[in-house]
């Protein structure tokens, strides 16, 4: 897994917000091209590759996104702090304390931290006990602003993107935790997949495409760009850890229902039967407050069947943390998923 590892370390700290994942595209991509797989990059900036297989009748769709939270310059204040506009769905609490950069228009990084407005407990009463929200967190730049004019010299704009530090780290135990292992974990288990066709010299049973979205996490990502004939459409993302849930870091989740409904039966039921076939350590999980690639898909209109996999991952949409294990068990179940017929 030393390949996967750093593969994933180095994808984690790749910047890549929707809306402008292209630095992330463009490293899977070539990723991917130096595993001899045929790779273009669509309209929307998505990434599309295609392993041949043995049989051309139909066609099936892994996806995963690359995609991230971010937040964008909505106001610069005139302190020199600057409010933030969220991309994707997270508590602002999530984020409090992050280091992060500032990208203006012309491609610079400037350095802060995002704080509560009123944050030192030797000046303000209610430091901890006031609701974090939109209008009370700002960005501290770490630059010498004493107002918004001083701002604006620097080339900072509104509409600028905020990245948050992802602070990736792997542990002696096989933990990886990082932000943004949703979906850069997913990402990894269709690279460690790839590279364990190319190893064994292994052909999929059917045509087989890759489709690395760049706007799931603002809810488009899967909603065109892939062929409009595939027959089976599997979502890889992340399996929901926490109270209630079957998913754990260490196993594969096979999510049969989330927030958008269940997932397609019979497919669903055959990832399950490779799983136990297989020896892979799953589990059966539904997810209350989630919706995938597969499920925009469908959405749109796609006349596929409809799946959903991922390695647990705990605290979502923060400081998420997995296990190298719950990306090697759905590895493998991508393998041989991809190799049944």
């Amino acid at each position: 897994m030393d390949k996967v590892t750093d593969f994933l370390v180095n994808l984690l700290n790749t910047k890549s917000p929707s809306g402008h994942a292209d630095r992330a595209i463009n490293f899977v991509k070539d990723a991917f091209e130096k595993l001899n797989v045929n790779c273009e990059i669509t309209n929307k900036g998505a990434l599309l590759c295609v392993l041949e297989g043995k049989n051309k009748s139909i066609k099936r769709t892994v996806s995963a996104h690359v995609d991230t939270l971010a937040a964008m310059v909505k106001e610069i204040n005139s302190d020199g702090s600057m409010k933030l506009s969220r991309i994707g769905g997270y508590t602002m609490n999530s984020v409090e304390g992050e280091y992060c950069s500032v990208e203006t228009f012309n491609g610079k990084f400037y350095s802060g931290t995002i704080l509560y407005n009123e944050t030192s407990v030797h000046v303000y009463e209610k430091v901890g006990t006031t609701e974090r929200t939109d209008k009370n967190m700002i960005v501290r730049l770490d630059e010498v602003v004493k107002n918004d004019k001083d701002v604006k010299n620097l080339g900072i704009s509104v509409g600028n993107y905020v990245h948050f530090d992802p602070r990736a780290k792997v542990t002696n135990s096989g933990f990886v935790k990082s932000r943004h292992l949703d979906d850069k974990a997913g990402v990894a288990v269709l690279y460690s997949a790839l590279l364990k066709l190319r190893e064994n010299g292994t052909v999929p049973a059917y045509d087989t495409y890759y489709f690395i979205s760049n706007n799931e996490e603002v809810g488009h990502g899967a909603r065109a760009g892939y062929p409009e004939d595939t027959a089976e459409f599997l979502a890889v993302d992340m399996g929901a850890v926490g109270k209630g849930q079957a998913s754990r870091e260490d196993n594969v989740a096979i999510c049969i229902k989330d927030s958008s409904g269940p997932y397609n039966y019979d497919l669903t039921m055959r990832l399950k039967d490779i799983a136990v076939n297989n020896g892979i350590n799953f589990a059966m999980d539904i997810f209350p407050h989630y919706g995938s690639d597969a499920s925009a898909a469908i959405s749109a209109g796609l006349n596929a069947k409809h799946a959903l996999i991922g390695p647990g991952i705990d605290a979502s949409h923060a400081m998420e943390r997995t296990h190298i294990k719950g990306i090697e068990e759905s590895a493998k179940l991508l393998y041989y998923y991809i190799l049944s017929e």
